[in-house]
C-alpha cells in the first residue's frame, strides 16, 4: 500500500504552491544543520472561509484508533515502548478537544484497512495514502497532510528559486520502479537520469559528483536534513504535489456508517489548526518541513 501522500495539484512554482496551500513560515530549531535557525514551512489544508459547525454531543464512548508504530515522523513506537508521531499526537489532540476517552493502539500497516472494516478499531490514524477505491470504502475526514515530492543537492548548488525547466541537461539521481522515476519521464524529459536502487544511493551518486541533484519523497528527505546524515545537502526548488504520481493526500479513516464521528473529527481539527495547536505538533516532528 501507498505511503506516499498527496492531494491533486498542479505542478507550481514554490512561492504559488504556498499560497495554494496557505503555507505558514515559522522560525524554528533545525538539528544537524550548519545554522542555528531557519524557516519552517508549516502547510494549512483549512479553508478560512468554511467553518465546521459544533457537533451534537453523543452519547458517551471510547474512542479505539488504530495506527502503525514503523512510520517516522508520522507514527512511530517512542523510546518509553508508547507510540507517538504527528498522526498519533492529533488523533490524541482531537480528543482532548473534544472531552473524549481514546485509546491508539498500533498493528502492522497491511492489516489497518481490515481490522477498521471489521470493527476492530474506530479511526485510523496512520499514513495510508487516500485513493478512489480507499474513499470508497471508508469514510474519511478533512486532509491533515500531505507529502511533496523534492529535488535534493548539494547545499553549494540547491537554489531554493530552481524551477523544473532548469534542470534540462542535468544529472538527476532517481530510485527506479518509482512514482518519482515516472514523474521525471513525463514531466521532465530533458534532464538525464541516473537510475539508482534507493535513496542511499541517491545520496552516493550526488556527493560522489555522478549526480547534481536527487528527487525524492519529501518526508524522507525532511527527516534526511534533520539529522546528522542530511550535513551539506539542502532542498532545491519545489515542492511538487502531484495526485497521479504522489498520492491524494492523509486523512482519518472511519466506518461510512459513522458520520456523526467524522463530523466531530472535522471540527476538532479546525479548532486544532486555529489554535495554533496543528502549527506546533508539526514543527515538534518536522523541524525541516517537507515544504
Amino acid at each position: 500500500m501507498e505511503r506516499h501522500i498527496l492531494k491533486r495539484q498542479t505542478l507550481m512554482r514554490p512561492n504559488l504552491l504556498a499560497h495554494a496551500l496557505g503555507v505558514v513560515l515559522v522560525v524554528a530549531p533545525v538539528a544537524g544543520a550548519a545554522f542555528a535557525q531557519a524557516p519552517v514551512a508549516v502547510p494549512n489544508f483549512w479553508d478560512p472561509h468554511v467553518r465546521v459547525e459544533r457537533p451534537e454531543p453523543g452519547p458517551p464512548r471510547i474512542v479505539r484508533f488504530l495506527t502503525d508504530d514503523e512510520y517516522p515522523p508520522l507514527h512511530f513506537a517512542s523510546p518509553d515502548g508508547g507510540l507517538s508521531g504527528l498522526s498519533v499526537e492529533l488523533a490524541r489532540a482531537v480528543c482532548e478537544r473534544l472531552n473524549w476517552t481514546c485509546t491508539v493502539q498500533a498493528r502492522r500497516f497491511d492489516t489497518l484497512p481490515d481490522s477498521l472494516a471489521e470493527g476492530r478499531g474506530d479511526v485510523l490514524a496512520a499514513a495510508i495514502n487516500l485513493t478512489p477505491p480507499l474513499r470508497a470504502r471508508f469514510a474519511a475526514s478533512h486532509l491533515y497532510f500531505r507529502s511533496p515530492a523534492r529535488f535534493l543537492g548539494l547545499r553549494a548548488n540547491a537554489r531554493p528559486e530552481l524551477e523544473i525547466g532548469d534542470l534540462a541537461g542535468k544529472r538527476v539521481a532517481v530510485a527506479t520502479g518509482t512514482a518519482h522515476a515516472a514523474f521525471l519521464e513525463r514531466h521532465a524529459p530533458a534532464i538525464q537520469r541516473r537510475p539508482v536502487q534507493d535513496l542511499a544511493a541517491a545520496l552516493s551518486a550526488v556527493r560522489a559528483g555522478e549526480a547534481d541533484y536527487l528527487f525524492g519523497d519529501g518526508v524522507a528527505l525532511a527527516v534526511l536534513l534533520s539529522g546528522n546524515g542530511g550535513q551539506g545537502f539542502a532542498f532545491a526548488g519545489g515542492p511538487y504535489l502531484e495526485s497521479r504520481y504522489f498520492g491524494e493526500g492523509v486523512a482519518f479513516l472511519l466506518r461510512k456508517d459513522d458520520a456523526a464521528l467524522r463530523r466531530a473529527i472535522d471540527y476538532a481539527l479546525q479548532g486544532l489548526w486555529d489554535d495554533g495547536t496543528y502549527g506546533r505538533l508539526f514543527l515538534r516532528f518536522f523541524p525541516v518541513s517537507p515544504f
